[in-house]
């Protein structure tokens, strides 16, 4: 529920709207005092010098612009023309509606920054912008105002006080921090202040694309939100809330379609709970963009994370081929500070906003696709050595557990056996009796591993998410055959003639150089799934008694059938007992499109990881 106050700021015939500049819940109340006050004319806090200009980048939104000049002391100062700003918003509004606009602020010099801290301004939608503001005036009514405040606020009460004698209704759009003093010189008979009557130098350009993730004030998925609800006049729905969960819901959703995986249940209530705890401690109702970057890094993965970053930072309009320059700027130019996080993504510590050190091409990308001719496959080395090593590990383990599960734990009579059970003794300790172990060694080798992530049953048009299927030889006598399911090599690429790839499920059986195509065996038509048809050629190449399976279900009836006619046996691991981030770390490959393409893999790969 969002609340709307009634009360409003007056004085005399004019309506006083303070606001901080770029805040997404000033805007939306600008709108809504807008039209319950109809005004006849409208006053900003901008230079009448630099009106020509703002009016142009107005003009231009959602474009974004940029007004920049340089003061006399070497100093460029730039002005973002931004759609989620209260005075850029009560302009536009003017414009539409042809009521006049008055620049009313003074001019002038190496003005000191504002870094004060406000209350979160979500405050706004659940205690209404009134009290919001009043409760501002309050904590900052014994604050000193600057030389330069003192000026600035008289000349804009002696602006207002000539406006209020030429309209009937005059909305004012300016800023909080000098509100108090603005209001006590409203009161008082004015006199002209000295100021700039004319700017030299100063010009606009546009925002290049590449800095609306570092610059931009709010995050741009909250601006984009903001100008498409504009367009449909739905504008005092927003809330802020529920546009970082849809923020949320649409990177979810990313990632899922590019990652295949879900996210778990034991997952969001984690991830919830931080946000939650991160946000109060840092003064936030609402978390930030960073702050929900961080929270999803540190509760899910990275992926993910990079998902939400992505999301969040696109803005969807800018000029290809605009009249203007084009002007990149970075946050050492606004003075802002950055740090850094784990994701290889600068973040800005103040205006908390994030962006990549490199964004990999999506025209490149899709010039690699079509180059991508896959008559010459092969596999990344070092990601050959990092699953051999992995299905040597789930060997071991299997064997260890199954060994376990064979132990048998008896009272001492004449022998120790394999020792004392210190666990049972201690538990039957009132007994009076000591118990000994005997290891149930496991008879026989693992000759084969199945690991199934996903079952991948087709959807009700047939379609799989993970349809291509293959069969590689082990290029030496270190590596094991293989057979596996996965998304199709040539779709996700991170370089020329490499592609990423993401595994269903895949079976590894040594030594080497024995399997055929199981695909396209016919042997293994009795199959009725993918899974099935990897466990059963798993149980007919393995040249030892045991085969490790790896699944979210315990085999079939036909499989465990087929293995004991065989005199095989099949050690089952549920998916849920491996560790979910090492699993991902061996779930997703590159294919190289020919063994050249080995020579520089390595330095896209690294990059494509990062991202990862």
């Amino acid at each position: 529920m969002v609340w709307k106050s009634t009360r409003s700021f007056n004085w005399r015939n004019i309506r006083l709207f303070p606001s901080v500049q770029n805040v997404l819940e000033f805007a939306i109340e600008l709108r809504r005092q807008y039209h319950s006050f109809k005004p006849s004319a409208i006053a900003v806090e901008y230079p009448n010098t630099l009106k020509d200009w703002i009016l142009k980048g107005v003009e231009r939104l959602p474009y974004i612009s940029v007004v920049s000049y340089e003061e006399l002391d070497g100093i460029e100062v730039f002005l973002l023309i931004e759609p989620s700003d209260a005075m850029i918003e009560a302009i536009r509004l003017a414009i539409a509606d042809q009521i006049p606009i008055h620049f009313v602020d003074r001019d002038t010099d190496s003005y000191p920054y504002d870094y004060s801290i406000l209350p979160d301004p979500y405050c706004i939608s659940r205690i209404g912008y009134y009290e919001y503001c009043w409760l501002y005036l309050q904590l900052t009514r014994y604050m000193r105002s600057s030389q330069e405040d003192i000026l600035k606020e008289r000349h804009i009460a002696q602006q207002l006080q000539r406006l209020s004698k030429e309209y009937d209704k005059v909305l004012f759009v300016g800023g909080l921090y000098n509100f108090q003093g603005l209001l006590s010189e409203l009161n008082q008979p004015q006199a002209p202040v000295i100021a700039k009557t004319k700017r030299s130098g100063v010009y606009i350009a546009e925002l290049h694309p590449e800095s609306f993730q570092e610059i931009l004030t709010e995050c741009p998925y909250l601006v984009k939100t903001y100008e498409m609800a504009r367009e449909t006049d739905d504008v005092e729905e927003l809330d802020r809330a529920k546009i970082f969960q849809a923020l949320l819901d649409e990177s979810v959703s990313r990632y899922k379609e590019s990652f295949k995986e879900e996210i778990t249940s034991q997952e969001w209530d984690v991830f919830k709970r931080f946000l939650r705890n991160y946000s109060l401690v840092s003064g936030r109702f609402v978390p930030s963009l960073y702050q929900l970057v961080v929270a999803v890094r540190a509760c899910v993965n990275e992926d993910l994370a990079y998902e939400v970053w992505q999301t969040g930072t696109t803005y969807p309009w800018h000029y290809e081929g605009s009249d203007l320059p084009v002007l990149r700027l970075e946050a050492e130019d606004l003075f802002l500070d950055l740090k850094k996080i784990r994701l290889k993504r600068r973040i800005q510590d103040r205006r908390r906003r994030i962006f990549p050190l490199r964004v990999r091409n999506k025209k490149e990308e899709m010039k690699w696709r079509r180059e991508f001719v896959g008559n010459n496959i092969c596999s990344y080395p070092p990601e050959d050595l990092v699953i051999e090593g992995y299905g040597k590990y789930l060997m071991k383990k299997a064997v260890e557990i199954k060994t376990l599960e064979n132990q048998l734990i008896e009272p001492f009579v004449s022998s120790t056996k394999d020792g004392i059970d210190v666990r049972e003794t201690i538990r039957n300790w009132l007994n009076g009796k000591i118990y000994v172990k005997e290891e149930g060694r496991l008879q026989g080798q693992v000759g084969s591993l199945v690991v199934i992530f996903d079952p991948d049953p087709p959807d009700a048009m047939g379609l799989e998410q993970f349809p291509w299927k293959m069969t590689w030889h082990g290029e030496h006598s270190q590596e094991s055959d293989m057979a596996f399911y996965s998304t199709p090599a040539g779709l996700d690429m991170v370089g020329p003639g490499i592609s990423r790839c993401v595994y269903g499920g895949f079976m590894m059986t040594y030594p080497p150089m024995r399997v055929m195509d199981i695909w396209q065996d016919p042997y293994f038509d009795g199959a009725k799934d993918k899974t099935e048809r990897l466990l059963l050629a798993a149980i007919d190449y393995s040249m030892e008694k045991h085969i490790v399976y790896v699944a979210p279900k315990p085999p079939s009836q036909l499989c465990q059938k087929v293995a004991e006619v065989l005199g095989k046996s099949i050690i089952y691991l549920p998916l849920g007992a491996i560790s979910k981030a090492t699993l991902r770390k061996i779930r997703y490959f590159h294919v190289l499109d020919g063994y050249p393409v080995r020579r520089y893999a390595k330095d896209y790969i690294r990059r494509s990881n990062g991202r990862k």
